[in-house]
């Protein structure tokens, strides 16, 4: 699997179809996102994304992630 990194493009799956946008936090520690509690470490780290078109952000576990390799137009 690819390393992902603070500003590698990404896109992730939600119900209403695959979003792009950006990583923006790699989190190695636990910690509170909108209001839940969220457990990561060094070796499970949790990923905050932010989406282009909404600007919404939201954590996901690296496996959630596609790195895309393109460049969106």
């Amino acid at each position: 699997m690819t390393e992902l990194r603070v500003g590698d493009r990404v896109s992730w799956a939600t119900p209403q179809g695959r979003i792009r946008g950006r990583i923006v936090d790699r989190c190695t520690h636990p910690f509170e996102f909108a209001g839940r509690s969220i457990s990561a470490s060094a070796l499970k780290p949790v990923f905050i994304v932010q989406s282009d078109a909404s600007q919404v952000k939201a954590a996901h576990r690296a496996p959630a992630l596609r790195k895309l390799t393109r460049p969106v137009h």
